[in-house]
């Protein structure tokens, strides 16, 4: 089975094939970072306007690359939620307008399941159940996933996600959009322990998560700062914040373990490619003898791939889920634990 997957949730364009038999066959992704840094994030109106440009040639791309016909596809997957609505549109627009001219069947797919399941397209893929860290801009959670569907909210930010305060610490230190690489790349010169900032939420009995407090914390130290903010000033304070976060969603994560019996972890989302949460995770994992697995880098961030592998990995449970009905509709908000196995 080949399935063409289509991204468009926020500022990324992605189109990918997989095919369940030979794997992952093409992939194509337009980042439309450059665009939004100039407003200092994403402005939603510009994303779908991009969108609606870059679709139809990356499908160009993607098919190029494969070298497949279009009739060897056997279904369309897009991305129905959650989102920017119009963005969302776009993709789903863009389907089924293919799925009418291919005559071919189309499914909406949850885009924290395509994030979920990325860890799978990797060569060293987990086995059900495990424990999933969902870390990105909009979302942090932490799910038992024990198939495909088979999902339990362990726990989940009560404000900010991780990658929120990521963006917004990295802001109030002057650094340009996108918030996370850059405050994360200027830690890596901060000295340790030149600033204590709080651990959210550390010591609860549960698993979710809270970083609001911790951007304040930001805000308190850079306000309160005597004179301007030197260099090493700013990456002192960012290796705080960094430590404090990685902190947080390190020792929620062995909790988790510990409270499930489970020994995999998942990491999924745009913030699991952060090298410091990977070293601590890492090291954590390795004294409890539990396993941690991550999508390639180039996964960690929105892709048609992981569109493209959850369709197909739907399709493969239930051959009727993908249908000729070519009226759309999508969800900007759609909590995970309502999808059905």
């Amino acid at each position: 089975m080949i399935v063409l997957g289509i991204e468009s949730s926020c500022d990324e364009t992605g189109l990918a094939l997989y095919d369940t038999q030979k794997g992952l066959l093409a992939h194509a992704l337009h980042s439309q970072i450059a665009m939004h840094q100039q407003y200092g994030g994403v402005v939603p109106e510009l994303a779908s306007r991009d969108h609606i440009r870059r679709a139809i040639p990356l499908l160009k791309q993607t098919l190029q690359q494969s070298g497949i016909a279009r009739d060897t596809i056997d279904a369309i997957a897009y991305t129905q939620g959650p989102g920017l609505a119009g963005a969302l549109l776009v993709g789903a627009s863009v389907a089924c307008a293919l799925g009418v001219a291919w005559d071919k069947p189309v499914l909406g797919v949850h885009h924290l399941e395509g994030h979920l399941l990325s860890p799978l397209l990797a060569t060293n893929a987990p086995e059900f159940p495990f424990i999933a860290l969902l870390v990105s801009g909009g979302h942090t959670q932490l799910m038992r996933v024990d198939g495909i569907g088979r999902y339990t909210l362990l726990g989940e930010t009560l404000d900010d996600a991780a990658g929120e305060a990521f963006d917004k610490s990295a802001k109030l230190l002057g650094l340009s959009y996108p918030g996370g690489p850059a405050i994360s790349a200027l830690a890596e010169s901060g000295q340790p322990d030149i600033y204590q900032l709080p651990r959210p939420m550390l010591h609860a009995k549960n698993f979710d998560f809270s970083f609001s407090g911790l951007k304040t914390a930001v805000l308190t130290v850079v306000k309160n700062h005597p004179g301007d903010l030197s260099d090493q000033d700013k990456a002192n304070i960012a290796r705080a914040f960094v430590e404090a976060l990685v902190d947080v969603l390190v020792a929620k994560c062995m909790n988790a373990l510990k409270h499930t019996g489970l020994t995999r972890l998942v990491i999924a989302g745009g913030v699991g490619a952060n090298k410091q949460l990977r070293m601590a995770l890492n090291a954590a994992a390795a004294k409890k003898r539990y396993d941690v697995f991550y999508p390639e880098l180039e996964f960690c961030t929105d892709n048609g791939a992981m569109i493209a592998f959850a369709g197909a990995m739907r399709l493969q449970q239930t051959p009727d889920a993908a249908k000729r009905d070519y009226a759309f509709s999508v969800r900007p908000r759609w909590p995970l634990d309502e999808l059905q196995p």
